[in-house]
């Protein structure tokens, strides 16, 4: 029998990557804007942002993205409030279907925030270039790196497309997925709420599986295959994170965070928050405002250049 190839059709072809960035920025974050060939996105992991795209202006909230066509002006704000923590991706495709994606904020399911995740952690592999560096004309790959890093890139980008572009369409019904399945996802997100609810609290293990109405061996194995994380590492970094986003902020000072998330004392919190960051806190809320301030004087050269 003699066999003949199908050719597969790519709806969807992303081959070159301009710039992966995550970005923690204080609450009066503002970019003054720019334009370049190549499509971009952004997405608000935490907070909101209001985003220009042309003449029009779209407020995003944390789980929401936004794409930028090529050659379209786009800045940003921060909404002075809330300090927001963006994933910002540069890339081109030449496919048609990208005129979907024209001055569209889509809420991204919880797979496609997988395939985002999975963009940091290859550029991350990829790439010595920082993932928060503001100007960047071009990624430094590293001198070694994870085999096919850069092809899951380009993978996970393409899924992420094509994903968006279905959900425009239809969205799977939640019957297909299994009453185990449904259950495990809402405790997990139960769970979680919970802790939200709960961050400025002195919690124990056995509190958390109180509420969830489980053994204390159920919600541990529970929890880590969902998250990959104890729950009581959860509900640390959950802090860690919120007290970075007070630093940036500037309401408070150190002390007042660290009593507000329910710290002991100020060295218990300061130790945790060097573990978890890899800096003190007020090493990290010099470092903001250096990079803040970089960021202006930047603009300003930009701007007379202009």
């Amino acid at each position: 029998m003699k066999y003949s190839a199908t050719a597969l059709k790519k709806e969807f072809s992303v081959s070159k990557i301009y710039s992966v960035h995550y970005f923690e920025y204080e609450k009066n974050y503002e970019f003054l804007g720019e334009k370049h060939d190549f499509w971009e996105f952004v997405y608000v992991d935490r907070g909101e942002i209001i985003a220009t795209a042309g003449e029009q202006s779209f407020l995003l909230k944390q789980g929401e993205m936004m794409f930028h066509e090529p050659n379209e002006f786009h800045n940003l704000q921060a909404n002075g409030v809330v300090a927001p923590n963006l994933i910002i991706v540069g890339f081109e495709c030449r496919s048609r279907e990208m005129e979907y994606f024209k001055k569209k904020t889509i809420n991204l399911s919880e797979s496609e925030k997988h395939f985002l995740s999975v963009i940091i952690k290859e550029a991350s592999e990829a790439f010595s270039s920082p993932l928060d560096a503001t100007f960047l004309s071009k990624l430094a790959r590293r001198d070694e790196s994870l085999f096919g890093c850069e092809q899951l890139i380009s993978i996970a980008l393409e899924q992420l497309l094509i994903s968006l572009r279905r959900s425009g369409e239809y969205r799977p019904s939640k019957s297909s997925t299994t009453l185990m399945r449904r259950l495990t996802q809402d405790t997990v997100i139960a769970v979680t709420e919970y802790l939200v609810e709960n961050i400025g609290q002195k919690l124990r293990f056995s509190d958390v599986a109180e509420f969830a109405g489980l053994s204390e061996s159920s919600l541990k194995s529970l929890f880590r295959a969902r998250t990959g994380q104890g729950v009581m590492s959860y509900f640390a970094n959950m802090k860690i994170e919120r007290a970075k986003i007070l630093i940036r902020e500037g309401n408070y000072n150190i002390t007042q965070i660290s009593m507000m998330l329910g710290f002991d004392s100020i060295h218990l919190f300061s130790r945790r928050f060097k573990q978890i960051v890899g800096m003190s806190p007020t090493e990290y809320s010099k470092s903001v405002k250096v990079d803040f301030e970089n960021v202006e004087n930047k603009f300003g050269i930009i701007n007379r250049e202009l």
